[in-house]
C-alpha cells in the first residue's frame, strides 16, 4: 500500500531531509509534492488528494492551522512537524495523527507512520465491512462494490456496470447510464471481483457485463457489440473460449 503524502514546510533543507528520511525508513510513504507555504500546500492538497500531510505550523504567509481551517473537508491525516513544543494541545484539537518536534527523530517518525498505516487499514476494513453487510441483505441485482476515487469512496451496483477497460494500474469503469469512472485499480482486481457476477474477461484490457451484450460480430477477427452501441475487441488467444461462454448467455 502506497501512502500518497505532501510535505508543507517553508525551509527547503527541512523538506528535503524529511523526504530523504521517509524514503529510507518509511518506503510506503510516497511524497507526491513538497510545498513551501500554506498557499502552495492547499493547492497541492486539492490536486493530489493525499492520504497524509506533514505540516509545519509557523510559516510566512499563513500557519499550518490556517491552512487546515481553509479546507472544507479534511479527509487526510495530519502529522505536525514543528520546532515549537507549545503547539501540542492545539494540534490535538485539530485531530492531528501525531506531533513531531524538529529535528525529526527517526524512531518517532516511524512510529507515527505505523500509526497511520493502522488507521488507514481500519478505515478500509470499515468500508469493506459496510459493503459486505449491505450485500448480505441485498438481492443479487443490488450487490454493490466500492470504488475508491481521489476524493471519495463511491458505491455502485454491479449491474449498473457495462464494461471495464484497463490501462496500466488504472481501470475505466463504463456505466450503463453513460457515466465513466476512473479508478486506481488494475483490471485484474476487477476481474476477480466481478467474474462471479456474470462478467467476462474477453481481452487483456477488457472486461464486459454479459447481460449487456447485444451481439457477437464474426467479421474483422471477431468482436462484441454492447447494448449501448460500443464495441469490444476479443483477444486472439481467448476467442474460442469467449465464443463458448457467449453461447451460454441466457
Amino acid at each position: 500500500m502506497r501512502i500518497n503524502t505532501i510535505i508543507v514546510e517553508d525551509e527547503k533543507s527541512n523538506r528535503e531531509n524529511l523526504t530523504k528520511i521517509l524514503s529510507e525508513y518509511c518506503p510506503k510513504v510516497n511524497v507526491v509534492a513538497q510545498c513551501s507555504s500554506a498557499i502552495e500546500g492547499k493547492k497541492a492538497i486539492m490536486n493530489f488528494k493525499p492520504e497524509l500531510v506533514f505540516l509545519d505550523i509557523e510559516m510566512p504567509g499563513g500557519s499550518g492551522f490556517s491552512l487546515l481551517e481553509s479546507i472544507d473537508e479534511i479527509d487526510f491525516e495530519v502529522i505536525f512537524v514543528t520546532a515549537h513544543d507549545h503547539y501540542g494541545i492545539k494540534a490535538v484539537k485539530f485531530c492531528a495523527l501525531d506531533y513531531i518536534l524538529k529535528p525529526v527523530d527517526i524512531l518517532e517518525l516511524t512510529h507515527a507512520v505505523e500509526k497511520l498505516e493502522k488507521r488507514l487499514a481500519e478505515k478500509k476494513e470499515n468500508i469493506q465491512m459496510k459493503t459486505l453487510l449491505a450485500n448480505r441483505h441485498s438481492e443479487p441485482k443490488n450487490i454493490k462494490i466500492a470504488l475508491p476515487l481521489t476524493d471519495k469512496i463511491e458505491f455502485i451496483e454491479v449491474t449498473s456496470i457495462l464494461r471495464c477497460k484497463g490501462e496500466g494500474n488504472y481501470t475505466h469503469i463504463h456505466l450503463i447510464n453513460g457515466e465513466k469512472i476512473l479508478v486506481s485499480k488494475t483490471l485484474k482486481e476487477f476481474d476477480e471481483l466481478l467474474s462471479e457476477h456474470n462478467f467476462l474477461r474477453v481481452h487483456q484490457s477488457h472486461l464486459i457485463n454479459l447481460n449487456e451484450v447485444k451481439s457477437y460480430i464474426k467479421t474483422d477477427g471477431g468482436y462484441i457489440k454492447m447494448k449501448d452501441g460500443s464495441t469490444v475487441n476479443i483477444s486472439r488467444q481467448r476467442r474460442n473460449w469467449v465464443v463458448d461462454q457467449l453461447k451460454n448467455i441466457k
